[in-house]
């Protein structure tokens, strides 16, 4: 893939530094963009609404059929965001592989911005028993987000130089969680007043949704009106495509199996982070009866703690290392899942102090993984290897979410299934425990930090 990066020296052309500072805001506001979706939509109000969908829908044993298959109802959200990860992962390659081959990744990414903002939006006529379009434009979303955060993160060795890499992710990912928290409280407004507004509740829910699609398409505007593509580099190697292009990224891994250690280790991992997110609104009303109003303050509350932790989190790192604080976060991560299971119904105090110990670990787990990614992968690979990255973020993704719904199926307890994925957790802990990460910094050719 294109080792496209930048370079500074100590006699930087003034207006070469202006143009990438104005590059490198147009590209925060991707993440601003794009990040309402997962927080309103994805996180907060479509699992319980077209769970309630498809219930609606269901036959008297509690199941609906898409393509004849008898799903229950309760799981219908789970085994489709699940669907829409496998489809992601299939997706992501090619448009990788075509970005890097044709050196035009601005219009890959308008594509697919749009068509999963358009997706969104039309989630405005989700109503009756239409699970099956519900299902449809989930899927369509999902998959359009994980290919445009391909284009989107190969963007930043471009338009930002080593020194600045971190600070300027960091800035993208603090964009995202503003944006979320933002909108979500517009959205809590509206769905809590839905009757001074003259709507009733379930058309303020699609209003929310819509309203996410409408956002993500507006914000858009301004990271294609200030990226700039490069001019593809000559290469002696033939072009590869998809899946051969991610295949022969692998290889090259094998030749630094420690780096390929740490994926692994955060592909598990990650997959509980990704699953609790997603199915934390569908355990808090089904099993604990909450209301959608407190659903959406306890995301709230998730969204301002998850920059706060990742900051103290960050400032362990300084003196731990990144890879202790990690490990100690996963330990957080499974004392705070277990709580989970024991939380009474109908009692929104306990949901809030749950949604602070996510929120305290959240951020940094996120951020601090991509930080100590960085610090294994081989100088001028960059690109290449964060396509991989992203690639791996998905690539598990779907397990969670199916045995989340499959152990629902079988137990007819959300509890059950919450506490399911406390095993992604520790599986993770003793992958990433065994990683030498100091080892794995010399061998990718790196200067080794002080505290790593």
């Amino acid at each position: 893939m294109s080792t496209d990066t930048v370079r500074t020296t100590t006699a930087e052309d003034p207006d070469a530094r202006l143009r990438r500072r104005y590059e490198q805001r147009g590209w925060y506001f991707y993440d601003w963009a794009c990040s309402v979706y997962s927080t309103s939509v994805l996180t907060v109000f479509l699992g319980p609404y077209l769970t309630e969908i498809a219930k609606s829908a269901a036959d008297p044993d509690g199941c609906v059929h898409p393509l004849g298959v008898p799903v229950s109802a309760g799981s219908y959200f789970a085994y489709t965001v699940s669907a829409s990860v496998l489809v992601s992962v299939l997706v992501m390659p090619f448009a990788g592989a075509a970005a890097d081959r044709t050196g035009r990744k601005k219009p890959l990414l308008a594509t697919a911005a749009y068509l999963g903002a358009a997706a969104t939006a039309g989630m405005f006529f989700l109503d009756g028993d239409r699970y099956l379009l519900g299902g449809l434009l989930l899927i369509v979303a999902n998959a359009s987000l994980a290919v445009s955060m391909v284009l989107y993160n190969a963007y930043l060795p471009q338009i930002a130089p080593p020194e600045e890499r971190d600070a300027v992710s960091a800035r993208g990912w603090a964009f995202g969680y503003a944006s979320g928290a933002l909108v979500l409280m517009a959205n809590l407004v509206l769905f809590l007043a839905h009757d001074t507004f003259g709507v009733s509740e379930a058309t303020a829910v699609r209003i929310c949704l819509a309203s996410a699609g409408v956002w993500w398409g507006a914000f858009t505007l301004v990271p294609l009106r200030r990226l700039r593509d490069r001019a593809k580099e000559p290469s002696a190697a033939a072009p590869r495509h998809g899946w051969g292009q991610l295949a022969a990224t692998v290889r090259d891994m094998r030749r630094h199996p420690h780096t390929l250690a740490f994926l692994l280790a955060y592909l598990v991992y990650n997959d509980g982070v990704q699953t609790v997110i997603s199915q934390a609104s569908v355990y808090g009303s089904e099993e604990l009866g909450l209301g959608q109003s407190t659903l959406i303050v306890a995301v709230l509350l998730v969204q301002v703690l998850a920059v706060a932790g990742a900051l103290a989190m960050g400032r362990l790192a300084r003196t731990h290392g990144a890879k202790r604080t990690i490990l100690g976060s996963l330990v957080a991560w499974t004392v705070t899942i277990g709580a989970g299971f024991f939380l009474p119904a109908g009692a929104p105090v306990w949901f809030f102090v749950l949604a602070v110990g996510i929120g305290l670990v959240l951020g940094g787990t996120q951020a601090l993984s991509r930080s100590l990614f960085s610090h294994l992968v081989p100088p001028g690979k960059e690109a290449e290897y964060f396509s991989a990255y992203e690639v791996s973020d998905r690539g598990m993704a779907w397990l969670g979410p199916l045995i989340f719904g499959l152990t629902y199926q079988l137990t007819g307890s959300y509890r059950d299934a919450i506490i399911s994925l406390v095993v992604f957790f520790l599986i993770g802990f003793v992958l990433l425990a065994r990683v030498p990460v100091r080892r794995a910094v010399r061998d990718a050719g790196n200067p080794i930090p002080d505290r790593i």
